[in-house]
């Protein structure tokens, strides 16, 4: 009995995949400027967000990655299916800028960090890192572009280091994660708004969504599917609250006006050591190379279901070019956006969390329609859970747009 459970285990450990390569994801460049100053603006006192962020999380990705197993869809193709083809491409547009956007600020990212360790211009380092990524994409087989991105998820292990390394209080991290505490500072506000923004994402559903439908899994692994994106959902949060401990012991009250990623780098380095530096610079760089195909490849993948295109990783140049050509496109905008000096990386970002701010509550009610029709989903309908979570979701996404609409 144990022998069996110990290799039913195995099994599931070495089938991880679309939920664990979506929750690394999530903490991309972008991200983890948000999670490190939430932590230097607000201390500890958010991290009971992140916990109650977490099951909303694996609810909807597990909610998403279901119907995808069930069906055999994708979230347009669907929704076309059986409700507007308008409200697809309504979706896919403010997805795609949002995401481009997002695309731009990780882009910026990774080159500002190149900038403060060589001193060269970050323009030198926006082609080799784009010509890197559609390497891997346009000339790796599917399942080497898979255990790339794997890989690259297990790394980002070093945001726990950082957090170690930083010797927080452990009392008072405890106590802050598991008692609310709730200010009514404008500082504080904002930044609760940035985090649970960043930890729930449009992006993130769209590609979970089109990578269970390419691994062509059936309903009878669905335990495998939900243990895989619980993994990734668990994961991804682990890393933004180490974030945010490390922003919290180290730049807490230092007064340090922290505005991108170079800023950030530059604030850490004399307070934390060139160690801790070092750990925070390569995890920069390795989220993006994560995050940024996650972010192209949702696109593509959107774009291409709603108007019918033949997509996939799996799928040569030659045989999927609308896929390939949205894929790069969406590369090349983003780089763009980084060379037009009136649009800074700070404003891509916000920008990008006001789009998903709208998008996200849409595609919870769509899900959720979806996930409880008997008529898609048969005997395979959305468990109570999910249920739960998701609609607390969208009330809170609700909330966060009306929010960030009011302070605009």
């Amino acid at each position: 009995m144990i022998r069996r459970q110990i290799a039913k285990n195995r099994s599931r450990i070495k089938k991880l995949g679309p939920g664990l390569i979506t929750g690394g994801a999530g903490d991309d460049p972008a991200g983890i400027v948000t999670y490190t100053v939430v932590g230097a603006t607000t201390g500890f006192s958010q991290l009971w967000l992140l916990l109650l962020s977490t099951p909303m999380m694996i609810a909807i990705q597990n909610t998403v990655a279901q119907i995808a197993i069930v069906t055999g869809k994708s979230l347009p193709e669907i929704t076309t299916a059986f409700y507007s083809k308008k409200l697809s491409i309504l979706m896919i547009m403010v997805l795609a800028i949002a995401n481009i956007l997002t695309i731009g600020a990780d882009m910026n990212g990774i080159a500002e960090i190149f900038h403060v360790l060589t001193g060269y211009q970050t323009i030198y380092f926006l082609v080799p890192v784009t010509a890197l990524i559609l390497y891997l994409v346009l000339f790796g087989q599917y399942k080497t572009i898979r255990n790339v991105l794997i890989s690259l998820t297990a790394v980002l292990v070093v945001y726990v280091i950082s957090a170690i390394m930083a010797k927080p209080d452990i009392v008072k991290v405890l106590a802050n994660t598991f008692i609310p505490h709730i200010q009514s500072s404008s500082a504080w506000i904002i930044a609760a708004l940035g985090m649970l923004g960043t930890t729930i994402s449009p992006y993130l559903v769209f590609w979970q969504a089109a990578e269970e439908k390419e691994e062509k899994k059936s309903v009878v692994q669905a335990d495998d599917v939900s243990f895989d994106t619980v993994v990734g959902m668990v994961y991804s949060n682990l890393l933004a609250y180490c974030m945010i401990i490390t922003g919290a012991v180290i730049l807490y009250g230092s007064g340090a006006n922290i505005q991108d990623v170079s800023t950030l780098a530059q604030a850490l380095e004399p307070v934390s050591g060139q160690y801790a530096f070092l750990l925070f610079s390569f995890g920069i760089i390795i989220s993006g190379l994560l995050a940024i195909p996650v972010l192209a490849g949702s696109t593509a993948y959107a774009v291409a279901d709603t108007f019918g295109w033949r997509e996939g990783m799996e799928n040569k140049v030659s045989d999927a070019k609308g896929f390939y050509f949205v894929f790069v496109g969406a590369l090349i905008f983003g780089n763009v956006i980084d060379l037009v000096p009136q649009i800074s990386a700070v404003d891509a970002l916000y920008y990008s969390q006001v789009l998903d701010g709208m998008l996200i509550p849409l595609l919870i009610v769509i899900t959720l329609m979806i996930s409880n029709n008997k008529k898609i989903m048969g005997q395979y309908t959305n468990s109570k859970f999910n249920n739960f979570f998701s609609g607390f979701a969208f009330l809170v996404t609700v909330g966060l747009s009306m929010v960030m609409f009011y302070q605009m």
